[in-house]
């Protein structure tokens, strides 16, 4: 008897191991083999599956399809109709059969993922490289071309055994671990990856040489990014690289419900895209890396996860809704006349290119919220990998979209530190953005243009900047000051300490750039007024300042003001093709539809130097100087040859403005004065007289004033508080105000 009973105890203590096992969490180390799917999903799948006999791969495989039709983006069964729409739309045939055949010649389907090796048709794979290979982002053009080609089989058996390489690699070790730089299974491409398996998982669902195996295999293989994931990310991680591994973690806990723990891969992927909603979107809308790119690559993560929530009846918090809706919202308030945006830090998509298209990124934003601001910048197709991720009923909503022009004008994003000066939204119209901001905690994507500005023109970037590509051996420079629209002192430039990242990749930052200061931000239906400084030339000993005023009128004034006890050559660096026949007074650029922009120098200066590259120009207007000296720039867009400032002319006139000429009387060090009527904007000014009035300024400052009627309107432009004594008439104590403003500070002094 006893013997039976210890029989009995041991039996039950194999029971309680295996229930053990088999409650025991998903592995992230190793791929579960196919026979083994099935003792981890949750009790009452196992025996809904249960009821019709034993678990089998036919059964498990069918039942993944089902769910995938039912919790997928759009349902697999009718792909072969959304191909040809897609087709339709996007005519990419060619495209992507090139980037295919670029994948499928370069590396074998049982690739390594460890450096060093070679592309098998010749030469070294470098780190920039095996990243991509990680992200899989050519293989989805693999998985088109397969459609596009008839359906040879040779593909889907290339993406079915690249996904066994890297399995084999997990299990042998021999891959990039996150802690060399490129790891294979950091957040950001195992996220990429994740997106891109998903894909094209569900585009080849339907067909016959995709086995119930090979889509198990994926299955499993998922399940293991998704646990390697859930386990790595138990805490916030500023970035965008966590962001899109929790927005592929929150996709497959929704999509494979059907797993133990998936509930708690969904939770800690909520959580911790909360917590990058909350402290990356600032709250003026813009993320918080202050790139483009990067705020609609934002875009693009939080949107699978939102879309599928949607589409599987699950509830988003209204907080999280308000946030998403809020990214596209800024992307309007940015936006360019011409429905384009500023390049903005490191925007990357099509390197050189002095614009970015938004357009893709708006009409998601009119899918998800049916604005039509969103949809004055819609097209009939999203960006076309979106395109895969959207409901039939969506597309079809891109046939009729409702518009209405945008009502936001200047505009200040005050937690990002952009700030737009804007004439208006028809597609001539001049906008400007200044760049005054630096993200204390994360300033890899920031560029050397503190205080940088950047203009349009009758659809013309007349001060442009220039996206970049990390790949490319120049990178750093288009990263920093030379390339930009910014002062600069000696041959120091904005960015310092240049650093490529850990893994080579071609991706790198600057340990040192300067930090900004605001002093003042005002718009009006007269002017834009922004006025900051830096402490980039700190270690030169002198203190900087930037101006910058638009006159609703139409051209900007940019004064760069340093101060120093010694001699420095100083420096303004302008962007564009500008040619300088006509300098050291006057640059010039003409544009093919004879609209053109002149950048006139009211200070004199000494030397002007034209550089380029990739195609590019630049023109570095210079001035060395003993102590301060002070730039006074007029940048100055014109339509037609006959609108120019006229060169041939003694007298400077801007539209209706006349430069340094007129009744106003001035008394300061190199004062000026651009004025129209009894409107004038005055610089270096001790004191600026008339008949009907004295102005004394302490200590010398640059105002705008306005003399209407009795009335005489003043407000304070220069970078610093100022005292402003005012009489009546002639000099006289006893008539005498005295105010003190602060920049962009406004006062009204009486004439009668």
């Amino acid at each position: 008897m006893k013997r039976y009973q210890q029989l009995g105890l041991f039996l039950l203590f194999l029971t309680l191991v295996h229930s053990k096992a088999k409650a025991q969490a998903l592995p992230d180390q190793r791929v579960l083999a196919i026979d083994e799917l099935a003792d981890y999903l949750s009790p009452d799948i196992q025996e809904l599956l249960q009821a019709n006999g034993e678990i089998t791969e036919k059964s498990l495989a069918a039942y993944f399809r089902e769910r995938f039709s039912e919790r997928f983006f759009y349902d697999y069964k009718g792909f072969d109709g959304r191909m040809e729409t897609y087709n339709t739309l996007y005519g990419n045939k060619s495209a992507h059969k090139a980037r295919a055949m670029d994948h499928f010649n370069k590396y074998p389907a049982t690739t390594k993922w460890v450096l060093p090796f070679d592309y098998q048709n010749g030469g070294p794979v470098n780190a920039y490289a095996l990243r991509h290979l990680a992200r899989q982002h050519k293989m989805v053009d693999i998985a088109l071309t397969y459609f596009n080609e008839g359906r040879d089989p040779k593909y889907i058996k290339y993406f079915v055994n690249q996904i066994k390489s890297m399995n084999k690699a997990l299990g042998s070790g021999d891959y990039e671990k996150i802690e060399d730089g490129n790891g294979i299974y950091e957040a950001f491409r195992s996220g990429y990856r994740i997106s891109n398996w998903l894909w094209i998982h569900n585009m080849f669902l339907s067909e016959p040489a995709y086995t119930d195996s090979d889509q198990l295999q994926t299955v499993a293989t998922l399940l293991q990014h998704g646990q390697h994931l859930y386990e790595r990310n138990e805490g916030f991680v500023p970035g965008n690289h966590q962001t899109k591994g929790m927005s592929g973690l929150a996709v497959l806990s929704i999509l494979f419900r059907d797993f133990r723990g998936a509930d708690k891969w969904y939770d800690r992927a909520m959580l911790r895209l909360s917590e990058h909603l909350d402290k990356e979107i600032n709250p003026d809308g813009f993320q918080f890396e202050r790139s483009v790119h990067y705020h609609m690559s934002d875009i693009s993560n939080y949107f699978y996860v939102y879309q599928l929530a949607q589409i599987n009846k699950i509830t988003v918090a209204e907080a999280w809704k308000q946030k998403l809706k809020s990214l596209f919202s800024t992307l309007v308030k940015i936006a360019y006349p011409d429905k384009s945006a500023p390049v903005l830090q490191d925007d990357t998509e099509i390197p050189w290119a002095e614009k970015n298209d938004i357009s893709g990124a708006m009409t998601l934003g009119y899918i998800l919220f049916k604005d039509p601001e969103f949809g004055y910048f819609a097209t009939d197709k999203v960006d076309k990998g979106m395109y895969w991720f959207l409901s039939n009923p969506q597309v079809e909503q891109l046939k009729d979209i409702r518009k209405k022009r945008p009502s936001y004008g200047s505009l200040a994003l005050a937690d990002t530190h952009y700030y737009i000066m804007r004439q208006g939204w028809e597609p001539n119209d001049k906008m400007m953005v200044v760049s005054a901001g630096l993200d204390a905690d994360k300033p890899d994507h920031q560029h050397g243009d503190m205080l940088g500005i950047q203009a349009i023109a009758y659809g013309q970037a007349v001060l442009p900047n220039y996206q970049v590509r990390y790949s490319l051996e120049d990178f750093e420079l288009f990263k920093n000051s030379m390339v930009k629209n910014v002062a600069l002192v000696d041959d120091e430039l904005q960015g310092k300490e240049w650093t490529s990242n850990k893994g080579g990749s071609g991706f790198g930052k600057f340990k040192e750039l300067p930090h900004p200061k605001v002093i003042a931000w005002e718009n009006n239906d007269k002017f834009d007024f922004f006025v900051g400084s830096h402490d980039g030339f700190e270690a030169e000993d002198v203190a900087y300042t930037r101006q910058v005023i638009y006159s609703k009128d139409g051209f900007w004034i940019v004064k760069d003001k340093f101060q120093s006890k010694d001699t420095h050559e100083y420096k303004q660096v302008w962007q564009g093709h500008y040619t300088t026949e006509l300098a050291p007074k006057i640059l010039r650029a003409s544009f093919p539809d004879a609209t053109g922009c002149d950048i006139l120098q009211l200070n004199e200066v000494d030397t002007v130097m034209t550089s380029g590259a990739r195609g590019k120009n630049w023109t570095v207007v210079s001035k060395v100087k003993d102590g301060d000296f002070n730039f006074l720039t007029i940048i100055f867009p014109y339509k037609g040859y006959s609108n120019r400032i006229d060169e041939t002319k003694q007298q400077v006139l801007l539209n209706d403005w006349l430069v340094n000429e007129g009744k106003w009387q001035l008394e300061g060090s190199g004062s000026n004065v651009i004025h129209k009527g009894g409107e004038a904007f005055l610089f270096g000014i001790r004191e600026v007289k008339s008949d009907q009035f004295a102005l004394r300024a302490t200590p010398e400052t640059d105002l705008f004033v306005s003399l209407q009627g009795n009335k005489l309107e003043v407000r304070l432009l220069g970078d610093s508080k100022a005292t402003l004594t005012f009489n009546k008439g002639k000099k006289n104590k006893k008539n005498e105000t005295t105010v003190e403003l602060v920049p962009g500070g406004q006062c009204f002094f009486d004439l009668d």
